[in-house]
């Protein structure tokens, strides 16, 4: 196979080495066969479906699916936190979680911002791409001067250094041609969408523009295309999908390089569908968990039956997969006393779990926690500890 781009050579720590540069997506043909036309079609069908699916109050389900998408984008890169601790840290900037439940939480407001601003945004740019890495990495040990920044240093993907890696990335001085050209090619709008999304990860991948979190950008970039050309509302998990076949991902990726973009549109594809998959076993999932809340307060004690607010403590959630006291205070506008009765009541018929304590950031005690382990399976997370 014949590499579409070309090694330069470079000089690191005294060392002659050999980076790669790909080819301008402006001078590759990318043309699909009809094979490929076919799972593309199929995958932006499949979306479609999902996104019917949604029910009109989308909004809870929603975040649920970001949530899904965020910590799946972080496990590709060994970034794993419990899912309270995330959800803690997204409701909750600024407070006591630290280290990967604030990595994990940054990575799910990147892709909901990049969501947000799909519609109203009318193309990508440079500093677009710079904003995502910003928001990423909050709360990461990276140096404040690589934060939203493109990088002014050799990099490499694999190894220690760029004489064992496994892909030496363009130079420095090559990237601002790079990232044009991958701009431009993100913003057209007359190209198969999950071809175009498939092509201009795997050339932002390569590029490799930052000092770190380059993964989690490059799919962030998937859901912000995604959601502009198909006129979705929220994006299906497609790092779902990737997590589940790695090696395949890496594969797809090498071919891509190597020229053969077919086999990496057509893996690429199959992950969307798989993605539109998930989407849609995960609304139905929400509305057979609700479901099954409803029949344990119907069948238990003429109290809970008569208490519209237990009933509507269940409309808070998948909105808040994580409870206080506070939180039905602030939402449904009763008593500290009325809210943890609630809870616990809702904690009898195994609806919610406490779990633990949280501080609230102010004086007083700390609210207990309560937690529903349906919801948190559904947006997967490892189980409580």
């Amino acid at each position: 196979m014949k590499l579409a781009g070309s090694e330069v050579a470079i000089v690191w720590n005294g060392r002659r080495v050999r980076a790669f540069v790909p080819d301008l997506l402006v001078e590759r043909e990318l043309t699909l066969d009809a094979p490929t036309a076919a799972k593309t079609a199929m995958a932006a069908a499949e979306v479609g479906y999902a996104a019917e699916s949604l029910a009109a109050e989308y909004e809870p389900l929603a975040r649920l699916l970001l949530r899904s998408e965020g910590l799946a984008s972080s496990f590709i890169e060994g970034i794993t936190a419990p899912v309270v601790d995330v959800v803690l840290a997204e409701e909750r900037p600024g407070g006591r979680e630290a280290g990967a439940a604030v990595w994990v939480a940054s990575n799910l407001t990147a892709v909901a911002e990049a969501v947000a601003s799909a519609e109203g945004v009318d193309a990508l740019s440079t500093e677009l791409l710079c904003a995502w890495h910003r928001t990423l990495l909050t709360g990461s040990p990276t140096p404040e001067r690589y934060v939203g920044a493109i990088r002014d240093e050799q990099s490499w993907i694999g190894g220690t250094s760029p004489l064992d890696a496994n892909l030496v990335t363009p130079p420095p001085e090559l990237l601002n041609a790079l990232l044009d050209d991958l701009v431009v090619y993100v913003n057209r709008v007359d190209i198969d969408p999950v071809a175009q999304t498939a092509v201009a990860h795997a050339q932002f991948e390569i590029i490799h523009p930052f000092g770190d979190g380059n993964g989690r950008v490059g799919r962030v970039l998937i859901a912000w295309l995604l959601t502009r050309r198909l006129a979705l509302l929220v994006p299906p998990p497609v790092s779902i999908a990737i997590a589940a076949d790695v090696g395949g991902y890496s594969s797809g990726l090498t071919l891509f390089r190597f020229g053969e973009h077919l086999p990496w549109v057509r893996w690429f594809a199959d992950a969307v569908t798989a993605g539109g998959k998930a989407q849609r076993a995960l609304t139905a999932s929400v509305e057979q968990i609700k479901r099954t809340w409803r029949d344990k307060l119907d069948s238990t004690d003429r109290k809970t039956r008569s208490d519209a607010t237990a009933y509507a403590a269940l409309e808070l959630l998948p909105r808040h997969l994580v409870l206080t006291s506070r939180t039905l205070t602030d939402e449904l506008q009763i008593s500290n006393r009325t809210a943890l009765a609630t809870l616990r009541r809702l904690a009898q018929v195994s609806i919610l779990t406490e779990y633990g304590t949280v501080h609230s950031g102010g004086a007083g005690q700390p609210a207990a926690l309560f937690v529903s382990r349906d919801l948190l399976g559904l947006a997967g997370s490892r189980p409580l500890r």
